[in-house]
Protein backbone atom coordinates (compact mmCIF):
# COMPACT_ATOMS: atom_id res chain seq x y z
CA UNK A 1 0.00 0.00 0.00
CA UNK A 2 1.18 3.23 -1.17
CA UNK A 3 2.00 6.07 1.57
CA UNK A 4 -0.56 8.43 0.28
CA UNK A 5 -3.57 5.60 0.30
CA UNK A 6 -2.28 4.97 4.20
CA UNK A 7 -2.37 9.08 4.55
CA UNK A 8 -6.02 8.79 3.04
CA UNK A 9 -7.08 6.02 5.34
CA UNK A 10 -5.98 7.73 7.85
CA UNK A 11 -7.36 11.45 7.42
CA UNK A 12 -11.02 9.92 6.65
CA UNK A 13 -10.46 7.33 10.23
CA UNK A 14 -9.59 10.37 11.90
CA UNK A 15 -12.57 12.51 9.93
CA UNK A 16 -15.23 9.91 10.99
CA UNK A 17 -14.15 9.61 14.71
CA UNK A 18 -14.60 13.35 15.26
CA UNK A 19 -17.85 13.45 13.25
CA UNK A 20 -19.13 11.02 15.51
CA UNK A 21 -16.87 12.52 18.59
CA UNK A 22 -18.61 15.95 17.79
CA UNK A 23 -21.93 14.96 17.36
CA UNK A 24 -22.09 12.60 20.31
CA UNK A 25 -20.22 14.79 22.96
CA UNK A 26 -20.54 18.17 21.07
CA UNK A 27 -17.16 20.91 20.33
CA UNK A 28 -15.86 21.27 23.95
CA UNK A 29 -16.43 18.06 25.18
CA UNK A 30 -15.00 15.78 22.38
CA UNK A 31 -11.51 15.59 23.11
CA UNK A 32 -8.58 14.98 20.45
CA UNK A 33 -7.38 12.16 22.54
CA UNK A 34 -11.01 10.51 22.42
CA UNK A 35 -11.37 10.90 18.34
CA UNK A 36 -7.65 9.65 18.47
CA UNK A 37 -8.46 6.50 20.35
CA UNK A 38 -11.55 5.90 18.20
CA UNK A 39 -9.76 6.10 14.86
CA UNK A 40 -7.03 3.73 16.31
CA UNK A 41 -4.00 6.29 16.25
CA UNK A 42 -2.11 8.61 18.37
CA UNK A 43 -3.14 11.83 19.32
CA UNK A 44 -0.21 13.34 17.71
CA UNK A 45 -1.28 11.94 14.05
CA UNK A 46 -4.42 14.29 14.44
CA UNK A 47 -2.51 16.99 15.21
CA UNK A 48 0.26 16.06 12.16
CA UNK A 49 -3.51 16.10 9.65
CA UNK A 50 -5.32 18.82 10.78
CA UNK A 51 -3.10 21.09 13.03
CA UNK A 52 -5.69 21.90 15.78
CA UNK A 53 -8.97 20.65 17.43
CA UNK A 54 -10.87 23.44 16.11
CA UNK A 55 -9.28 23.05 11.79
CA UNK A 56 -10.90 19.06 12.79
CA UNK A 57 -13.96 20.63 13.78
CA UNK A 58 -13.77 22.64 10.33
CA UNK A 59 -13.18 20.08 8.13
CA UNK A 60 -15.37 17.35 10.08
CA UNK A 61 -18.68 20.32 9.99
CA UNK A 62 -17.75 21.16 5.79
CA UNK A 63 -21.36 20.09 4.03
CA UNK A 64 -22.10 20.70 0.49
CA UNK A 65 -25.81 19.94 0.66
CA UNK A 66 -26.26 19.37 -3.17
CA UNK A 67 -29.48 21.57 -3.18
CA UNK A 68 -31.26 20.19 -5.92
CA UNK A 69 -32.74 22.77 -9.31
CA UNK A 70 -35.71 23.94 -8.07
CA UNK A 71 -38.58 24.25 -10.75
CA UNK A 72 -40.41 27.14 -11.88
CA UNK A 73 -43.48 24.78 -10.33
CA UNK A 74 -43.54 25.61 -6.43
CA UNK A 75 -45.07 22.44 -5.37
CA UNK A 76 -42.91 20.55 -7.68
CA UNK A 77 -39.51 22.52 -6.30
CA UNK A 78 -40.68 22.17 -2.77
CA UNK A 79 -40.99 18.56 -3.14
CA UNK A 80 -37.87 17.69 -4.56
CA UNK A 81 -36.17 20.10 -2.01
CA UNK A 82 -37.75 18.29 1.32
CA UNK A 83 -37.36 14.53 -0.44
CA UNK A 84 -33.46 15.30 -1.24
CA UNK A 85 -33.36 16.43 2.88
CA UNK A 86 -34.88 13.80 4.27
CA UNK A 87 -33.13 11.44 2.17
CA UNK A 88 -29.68 12.39 3.58
CA UNK A 89 -31.22 12.34 7.37
CA UNK A 90 -32.78 8.99 6.68
CA UNK A 91 -29.73 7.54 5.11
CA UNK A 92 -27.35 8.16 8.07
CA UNK A 93 -25.43 10.41 5.02
CA UNK A 94 -25.58 13.69 7.81
CA UNK A 95 -22.46 13.45 9.78
CA UNK A 96 -21.16 16.71 8.86
CA UNK A 97 -24.62 17.93 9.10
CA UNK A 98 -24.99 16.84 12.50
CA UNK A 99 -21.68 17.87 14.21
CA UNK A 100 -22.44 21.62 12.36
CA UNK A 101 -26.12 21.77 13.81
CA UNK A 102 -25.04 20.50 17.23
CA UNK A 103 -22.72 22.86 17.24
CA UNK A 104 -24.32 26.12 15.73
CA UNK A 105 -26.84 27.01 18.89
CA UNK A 106 -23.41 27.56 21.28
CA UNK A 107 -20.36 28.49 18.73
CA UNK A 108 -20.42 31.63 16.72
CA UNK A 109 -18.04 30.10 14.28
CA UNK A 110 -21.11 27.31 13.47
CA UNK A 111 -23.51 29.70 13.17
CA UNK A 112 -21.26 31.50 10.83
CA UNK A 113 -20.99 28.20 8.76
CA UNK A 114 -24.41 27.82 8.74
CA UNK A 115 -25.07 31.42 7.53
CA UNK A 116 -22.20 30.52 4.56
CA UNK A 117 -24.00 27.36 3.42
CA UNK A 118 -27.75 29.34 3.37
CA UNK A 119 -25.82 31.77 1.28
CA UNK A 120 -23.70 29.45 -0.80
CA UNK A 121 -26.60 27.06 -1.55
CA UNK A 122 -29.95 27.90 -0.22
CA UNK A 123 -30.29 31.53 -1.88
CA UNK A 124 -28.69 30.81 -5.03
CA UNK A 125 -31.62 27.95 -5.52
CA UNK A 126 -34.40 29.96 -4.52
CA UNK A 127 -33.07 32.76 -6.60
CA UNK A 128 -32.67 30.34 -9.89
CA UNK A 129 -36.40 29.31 -9.29
CA UNK A 130 -37.56 32.70 -8.72
CA UNK A 131 -35.66 35.37 -10.59
CA UNK A 132 -37.53 38.41 -10.53
CA UNK A 133 -38.58 37.95 -7.00
CA UNK A 134 -37.21 40.60 -4.98
CA UNK A 135 -38.19 38.46 -1.84
CA UNK A 136 -35.39 35.58 -2.62
CA UNK A 137 -33.57 35.99 0.82
CA UNK A 138 -36.42 36.07 2.63
CA UNK A 139 -38.00 32.80 1.34
CA UNK A 140 -34.83 31.44 1.40
CA UNK A 141 -34.33 32.09 4.81
CA UNK A 142 -38.13 30.09 6.03
CA UNK A 143 -37.03 27.32 3.72
CA UNK A 144 -34.15 26.64 6.02
CA UNK A 145 -35.90 27.52 9.25
CA UNK A 146 -38.78 25.23 8.39
CA UNK A 147 -35.49 22.49 7.24
CA UNK A 148 -33.73 23.04 10.12
CA UNK A 149 -36.83 22.97 12.42
CA UNK A 150 -37.50 19.22 11.29
CA UNK A 151 -34.07 18.18 11.38
CA UNK A 152 -33.49 19.32 14.78
CA UNK A 153 -37.39 17.79 16.41
CA UNK A 154 -36.75 14.52 14.18
CA UNK A 155 -33.20 13.67 14.02
CA UNK A 156 -31.25 15.70 16.57
CA UNK A 157 -33.96 15.88 19.70
CA UNK A 158 -36.03 12.81 18.67
CA UNK A 159 -39.39 14.80 19.73
CA UNK A 160 -42.21 12.64 18.88
CA UNK A 161 -44.47 12.23 17.34
CA UNK A 162 -42.59 14.19 14.66
CA UNK A 163 -39.37 11.07 15.34
CA UNK A 164 -41.34 8.55 14.58
CA UNK A 165 -43.69 9.86 11.72
CA UNK A 166 -43.70 7.96 8.54
CA UNK A 167 -40.67 9.91 6.12
CA UNK A 168 -43.52 9.91 3.37
CA UNK A 169 -46.28 11.93 5.71
CA UNK A 170 -43.50 14.13 6.51
CA UNK A 171 -42.60 14.71 3.30
CA UNK A 172 -45.46 15.75 1.71
CA UNK A 173 -46.54 18.02 5.16
CA UNK A 174 -43.21 19.74 4.91
CA UNK A 175 -43.35 20.04 1.48
CA UNK A 176 -46.71 22.05 1.66
CA UNK A 177 -44.94 24.57 4.25
CA UNK A 178 -42.07 25.23 1.81
CA UNK A 179 -44.07 25.53 -1.11
CA UNK A 180 -46.37 28.30 0.89
CA UNK A 181 -42.63 30.16 1.52
CA UNK A 182 -42.26 29.73 -2.02
CA UNK A 183 -44.90 31.51 -3.25
CA UNK A 184 -47.32 33.19 0.35
CA UNK A 185 -47.27 37.13 -0.69
CA UNK A 186 -44.80 38.98 1.81
CA UNK A 187 -45.15 42.43 2.74
CA UNK A 188 -43.70 45.35 0.92
CA UNK A 189 -44.08 47.10 4.17
CA UNK A 190 -42.41 46.20 7.42
CA UNK A 191 -44.73 46.00 10.10
CA UNK A 192 -44.34 45.18 14.26
CA UNK A 193 -46.29 42.31 16.15
CA UNK A 194 -48.84 43.63 18.25
CA UNK A 195 -47.75 43.76 21.89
Amino acid sequence: MAFTERSAQTRAAILAAAQRAFAADGYDRATIRSIAADAGIDPSMVIRYFGSKAALYTAASTIDLAVPALTDDPAEAAASYVRAMLARWESGDNAAEAVLLRAAPTRPDAAGQVQEIFDREIVPAVRAARPDDPHVRERAALLLSQSLGVVYCRYLLGIEPLASMDVDTLAAMVANAVAGHLTSPLPTEPSTLPS
